[in-house]
């Protein structure tokens, strides 16, 4: 099916959701199991409890669980409460890594507490409208010393709509950070679940279809998509072949060209294996180190895959750093852990 399709459902007994774009599973929400880690997005009130010599950062004491806490400058004061926000997905065994820049972030806006200021997305061009976005977040924003993004989907929502979003989020950023001054570790606002995330983060483009009937996932394709996402090899269009394993260190990526042995095989496979891995990466919830061995190829051709890369990855949502050619011929990349990983998913 073409277009934009937002498929709202369950798995087993938990909420999930799925973004079909002409018929390609291109993103996937799931909820946590029960007992998992706290997931980015999630507020809590935490408590220092001491700092992480040598790892520039200090462990806090959230509810339920252990945050660390990253910073360059002076460690929080033991026993003082502050607000923190999880950042990323907890690594096994390790602490929640959590950042004090806290985001109250909704479908057309994003409140920015002690960071004062009205901002539109660039990417709403009609002055216009600029114009009236900025206007309304000034006059709601008042005398706060909050600050205010006007998303891009603000753009195609009636302005009234964009006016309760606005105060909700204002609301719940003043009450929060006045919640956040003294008592013991609490969690204040949980992450969003699936179908909110969806709602969120799925709305720019506007969806063609949104589709909350049973049965939705498995008529659009989703369980199928879901089901080849647990293999590690995926076919490219090029016929070449590409697996994609975590490991406990990283991710190792393998790129071949499969039947193709003509002289231009190395350089058509890396180029499909580029333009689908941040897509792959995506979908199977992986992030931390990637390394990827890429098919053999001229070193002169390294400045075409390169840009490739580079254009790929940019179209992602989730924040990746391109690190460069290691001297083994590999190419390393530092990607967000910003969801559970499919494989620790549990899904029946």
């Amino acid at each position: 099916m073409k277009g934009r399709v937002v498929i709202l459902g369950h798995i087993g007994e938990r909420r999930a959701a799925a973004l079909m774009v002409d018929g390609t599973l291109e993103d996937l929400a799931i909820d946590p199991p029960a007992g998992a880690p706290p997931l980015p997005g999630a507020i809590f009130r935490a408590v220092p409890e001491r700092p992480m010599k040598g790892q520039g950062g200090a462990i806090v004491k959230l509810e339920g669980a252990n945050g660390f806490l990253r910073g360059g400058g002076k460690p929080p004061a033991a026993g003082k409460p502050l607000l923190v926000q999880v950042s990323g997905v907890a690594e096994p065994g390790k602490a929640v890594p959590v950042t004090q820049r806290v985001l109250f972030k909704s479908r057309t806006c994003i409140v920015t507490p002690g960071a004062p200021g009205v901002n539109v997305a660039k990417s709403i061009s009609d002055e216009t409208l600029r114009f009236d976005l900025k206007a309304l977040g000034e006059e709601l924003l008042g005398t706060s010393d909050h600050g205010i993004i006007l998303r891009s989907a603000a753009a195609d929502v009636p302005m009234d709509e964009v006016a309760e979003d606005l105060r909700d989020q204002l609301d719940l950023a003043a009450a929060v950070t006045a919640d956040s001054r003294d008592g013991v570790p609490t969690l204040l606002v949980d992450a969003p679940d699936a179908h909110h995330l969806a709602w969120r983060d799925w709305a720019d483009p506007a969806p063609d279809q949104i589709v909350t009937e049973p049965g939705g996932f498995g008529h659009f394709g989703v369980l199928e998509a879901i089901d080849a996402l647990r293999e590690a090899g995926h076919t490219l269009t090029t016929g070449a072949r590409m697996f994609v394993e975590p490991t406990r260190a990283l991710v190792a990526v393998d790129v071949n060209t499969g039947a193709d042995t003509s002289g231009a095989a190395g350089l058509k496979a890396n180029i499909a294996a580029a333009r689908a891995l941040p897509r792959l990466l995506r979908l199977k919830g992986l992030g931390g180190q990637v390394v990827i061995d890429f098919a053999p190829m001229p070193k002169k051709d390294r400045k075409q895959l390169d840009q490739v890369m580079r254009a790929a990855f940019r179209a992602d949502p989730v924040e990746t750093s391109l690190v460069g050619w290691t001297p083994m011929g590999h190419v390393e990349l530092q990607r967000k852990r910003d969801r559970l990983p499919l494989y620790a998913q549990d899904l029946p």
